[in-house]
């Protein structure tokens, strides 16, 4: 699953490099304004209905018809309101442009309620080769659309335009691919709400957390600014966080099950953890080492205010990445809650810094605030979930030590390669430094992650079971030769 969600990434990569490309970094900071404005109306109906019904022991029938009944009617209240907000949205942000895009996100609000709820039991049921043909022509059918009409349009409205396409192939999907049919039904509120009162909580904290830095960058910096912070936000996190996001959906309906064994629960856990390491620790810091080079080499010279967005944010990225599956493991036990007060404390942490940083350094201070806050909440994090699975710090060290040693190998290697090469503007010499540093940094992370798991005695978890793999095609390949 996580291998086929890959791949899925790879495509919103490849999207995203070819709209920066064709687009100007105001462009995606007009839409990324619509968002921010549709994402705070969506908080009135983020209850987590889908987390509900894969995480509840006996969903039936009348649970999924009333989370797709509230799913409907929410989105036509967030319709309602985006159209109300369109004028004083656009003079908050002094955007004229912004009420044609809010009026066209309407429409895609009202799609984004009638998705059929049966495609939840995919994750429920564990079949996840449906989950990702689903997501996978989601993914397709907004890459073709919206960068067919960025080479037609030049514009902002490329964006707009393939938001609502892929919204209209998304509703159409869902009912292609599972044959339920959702009916208007009530009837399973009180179950659905037990639980889900804790995840709106978490989800407006979250919100908080991860969108509050685009509305003081668009009020305080505008379009350009609030564009070049979205598009590195989106560079940086590919690799780490949404790596890592596939993992946690996969694992999430495991945790589930493991939930009254705590020694299962506790092994799952920490061979995930080491899985994430394995490969977002180097992907994370990686980005970072040649963001100088990605940079022009990919999205162009008119992204260069990114590059120190970038590094910032990818870092960011890898501390992200090794915290979040802590947050399923407690959804899945049924503590939401503890996870609401988590949530709470880095907000108030985030905040403290988000506003005088952003007001002094702009764009890059809001990354910097990001930073500081994930870092400040690691002791916390690493605290609880030892005391909940009964896990030391060490035992928790011991699986990034490796992959961490590794990525030091790799840095050193990486900046070896760009000494030799030396700084040039030719875009022939950045694509080569660039190519030459992604496989060199590569190769250096895979033999010193391979040479220390050797030393250690090959001891098991995610790395015996990737790199005994490796060992067995490389045997396969000198058997044939």
């Amino acid at each position: 699953m996580v291998s086929l969600k890959l791949v899925e990434r790879g495509i919103g990569l490849i999207s995203t490099v070819a709209l920066a490309r064709l687009l100007a970094p105001a462009d995606f900071g007009l839409v990324a304004m619509a968002l921010t404005i549709i994402a705070l109306l969506e908080l009135m109906g983020a209850f987590g209905f889908d987390t509900t019904l894969v995480q509840h022991p006996d969903a039936q029938r009348h649970h999924f018809d009333t989370a797709w009944t509230f799913n409907l009617l929410f989105g036509l209240a967030i319709a309602i309101l985006l159209v109300a907000l369109a004028h004083p949205s656009a003079q908050f942000y002094t955007e004229p442009r912004l009420v044609a895009v809010m009026y066209c996100m309407a429409l895609g609000s009202v799609l984004g309620g009638l998705q059929n709820i049966g495609v939840v039991a995919f994750r429920r049921q564990l079949e996840f080769h449906r989950e990702f043909g689903f997501q996978l022509g989601r993914r397709l059918a907004s890459f073709f659309m919206t960068v067919g009409l960025a080479f037609l349009l030049r514009s902002y409205w490329a964006l707009v335009l393939g938001t609502l396409f892929a919204q209209m192939v998304s509703v159409l999907l869902s009912y292609f691919v599972h044959p339920y049919r959702p009916r208007l039904s009530l009837a399973g509120r009180h179950d659905l709400f037990h639980f889900s009162r804790w995840l709106l909580i978490n989800n407006i904290i979250g919100f908080v957390n991860n969108k509050s830095a685009d509305f003081i960058i668009g009020k305080l910096g505008g379009a350009v600014s609030l564009g070049l912070y979205s598009v590195a936000y989106q560079i940086s996190s590919l690799p780490t966080t949404e790596l890592v996001a596939p993992i946690n959906r996969a694992v999430f309906p495991g945790y589930s099950r493991l939930a009254g064994d705590l020694g299962e629960l506790r092994t799952s856990f920490l061979n995930v953890i080491s899985m994430i390491a394995l490969f977002a620790l180097p992907a994370g810091i990686g980005i970072a080492l040649v963001a100088d080079l990605l940079v022009p080499t990919i999205l162009g010279w008119k992204w260069l205010a990114a590059i120190p967005l970038i590094q910032v944010l990818a870092i960011y990225g890898v501390v992200v990445a090794l915290q979040t599956n802590i947050v399923y493991v407690y959804m899945a036990v049924g503590e939401p809650r503890l996870v609401t007060y988590i949530a709470g404390v880095q907000l108030v942490l985030l905040l403290l810094f988000l506003v005088p940083a952003t007001w002094q350094y702009g764009a890059l201070g809001a990354a910097w605030a990001f930073l500081g806050t994930v870092i400040l909440m690691v002791p916390v994090n690493q605290l609880l979930i030892a005391r909940r699975l009964n896990i030391s710090v060490y035992e928790f060290a011991a699986k990034l030590r490796r992959p961490f040693l590794a990525c030091v190998a790799m840095g050193v290697a990486i900046h070896a390669v760009k000494g030799m090469l030396g700084p040039d503007q030719q875009m022939a010499a950045l694509v080569s430094a660039l190519a030459a540093c992604v496989a060199i940094g590569a190769l250096v992370y895979s033999l010193a992650l391979y040479s220390l798991w050797r030393i250690a005695g090959r001891p098991d978890g995610a790395e015996r079971f990737c790199l005994s793999r490796v060992e067995e095609a490389l045997a396969g390949l000198r058997t044939r030769i």
